[in-house]
């Protein structure tokens, strides 16, 4: 049996048995695919002749671009075969939500090339970052975002898009390519195809890998748990160059043969979004929780959707949230769980009206289990994922470890019921605007700030963004906490990170440390949420607002 044969086998099952869970994960196997690209053994299989709507964008202005499944990534790969791309080489990519960023995606997963996506609003140091501790031979941008990358060394491709420019290759030159492509080094399974740069507990973000078998299959679940099928209409919100990107915009709608619905926004614009839910035939829609919470701000009511399938990740949604929606479209959004290490482990199956106020049950083909800290199995503890053979849908590199799980880093609980329940990250990260946020990362850039002797970062709670990075900062002697003191420390993080990461509040304050002399972190994040409660805010205490910075404008700022 083919690769795609075997793929869109284990795809049709999911597809048909979508509303049976117990049925679909009692029998649904991995397909035994050790050699399969994606690209070549199952789009192409599945485009050839396929005059369905594949990608349908639409601007803020209403202009539509319509594109079929037959669509022309043979062309780029040539383009970039000739230009000296080879697989196994890496491509930065730096791109909006343009025709031709699934054009390239196509084209180097044809190539067997890795690809490093980048979102447009890393901070200059940041990206400095990425690329000095990537190999990369090829960069891709377009005029927009060009100006942030100093002159390509000579063993560096620099491909613009979308324009013309001194020292860059014309992407259009792949327009002249032949559509007829020969693939003689084929990008195995076990191959790498992505890496993402994602927070951990560290001062700098770890790249995080995962392969042409891995990534395009695992997210078999997350369509399973998305309720895509053939002929769907499926708009997806997360920003570019995260992994939510490439699963929710370009793989998993793809592998239902689903139509991507892409709405560009310069800035977000929660009614401009709903306008288009009410406009066009969309059927299918996935957002994290910021989005939903921005939505249900406004009078869902007045607006009359298509909607079959509604869901958010992320973070747990409120109930109230869940209500809003719907009483006003009559669809329940359903909550699901994963990393960028991993697919959706987790989830509320479609058509499942059990589950809600919790993250949902295991996704088909993943064995989840509570572990304690000494590694047995619990009601609540860690969530871990038991590594087996073939581990699609988990990071590269598992396999090789000595461990029988994958260890998420987060708690949950189970119910009588088999639904779990978020309960904390035991790390210390936590989510700001749906992105996982480091507080080490951003106390490493604050303590290059002279006057700081001191910083911790913790959550704080906002109605937004569930919590906004807050830092506590002690200075040196002599210095005076002052207002323009704090807002001037939140222009220098501001310019040396990404917009999800920047400090919205800051407090002076002597750190204090327990009796071993360690900061006890969990504790201050306590009495940060106590005093939200009790809407409480000490006299050295300086946010954003105070700035007069909107919240909501400054959001629309991370989601391009």
């Amino acid at each position: 049996m083919s690769f795609r044969n075997e793929f869109e086998q284990a795809r049709d099952f999911l597809i048909l048995h979508r509303a049976d869970y117990d049925y679909t994960y009692s029998h649904f196997k991995w397909p035994a695919c050790e050699d399969f690209n994606w690209a070549l053994d199952y789009f192409d299989s599945m485009a050839a002749g396929n005059n369905h709507l594949a990608l349908w964008i639409v601007n803020e202005a209403g202009q539509e671009t319509k594109i079929s499944f037959e669509e022309r990534s043979n062309q780029v790969a040539r383009f970039f075969l000739k230009h000296g791309l080879k697989k196994g080489d890496a491509v930065f990519i730096l791109l909006d939500n343009d025709l031709a960023l699934w054009e390239i995606m196509l084209g180097a997963m044809k190539v067997g090339a890795i690809m490093v996506p980048s979102h447009p609003l890393l901070s200059q140091q940041e990206m400095a970052d990425r690329l000095n501790r990537e190999t990369v031979k090829m960069i891709v941008t377009n005029p927009r975002h060009s100006h942030r990358f100093t002159e390509p060394a000579g063993d560096i491709i620099p491909v613009l898009v979308s324009g013309q420019e001194k020292g860059w290759i014309s992407y259009e030159e792949s327009y002249s390519e032949s559509f007829e492509l020969e693939v003689v080094d084929k990008a195995r399974g076990k191959d790498p195809l992505f890496r993402y740069f994602t927070s951990t507990g560290a001062a700098k973000p770890r790249l995080v890998e995962h392969s042409y078998g891995g990534f395009p299959i695992g997210h078999l679940s997350t369509m399973y748990w998305m309720g895509l099928r053939p002929g769907d209409v499926h708009l997806g919100i997360s920003a570019n160059g995260g992994a939510m990107h490439d699963w929710n915009n370009f793989i998993a709608p793809w592998n239902a043969e689903a139509t991507l619905f892409i709405y560009q926004q310069e800035r977000f614009n929660a009614k401009m979004v709903l306008d288009a839910l009410s406009e066009y035939p969309i059927t299918t829609f996935c957002a994290p929780p910021t989005v939903w919470r921005l939505l249900t701000a406004e009078d869902l009511d007045s607006y009359k959707v298509r909607l079959r399938e509604a869901v958010s990740t992320g973070e747990a949604l409120s109930a109230e949230i869940i209500s809003k929606v719907h009483r006003s479209w009559n669809i329940f959004v359903r909550d699901g769980y994963g990393q960028t290490e991993t697919a959706t482990l987790i989830g509320i199956p479609p058509e499942e009206k059990e589950c809600f106020g919790t993250m949902g049950r295991p996704m088909p083909g993943f064995d989840i289990k509570l572990l304690s800290p000494e590694g047995q199995e619990t009601s609540a503890g860690e969530v871990c994922v038991k590594i087996q053979e073939p581990t699609w849908g988990l990071l590269s590199g598992v396999e090789h470890t000595a461990q029988d799980y994958y260890h998420t880093g987060d708690s949950a609980y189970i119910d009588e019921m088999g639904n779990y329940t978020f309960a904390e990250r035991l790390d210390g990260l936590f989510k700001s605007s749906d992105y996982r946020i480091s507080p080490y990362e951003i106390e490493y850039v604050l303590k290059e700030f002279p006057a700081i002797r001191e910083a911790v970062v913790i959550p704080s709670p906002d109605p937004i963004r569930d919590a906004v990075p807050k830092a506590l900062i002690t200075l040196i002697k002599g210095v005076e906490p002052t207002r323009e003191l704090a807002l001037d420390i939140m222009n220098f993080a501001r310019l040396r990170l990404s917009p999800f990461k920047r400090v919205r509040r800051l407090e002076f304050m002597e750190i204090p440390r327990n009796t071993t002399g360690e900061i006890p972190r969990v504790e201050l994040v306590h009495l940060e949420k106590s005093k939200h409660v009790l809407g409480q805010r000490s006299p050295y205490e300086f946010w954003e607002e105070d700035a007069k910075i909107s919240l909501q404008e400054t959001w629309a700022q991370e989601l391009p």
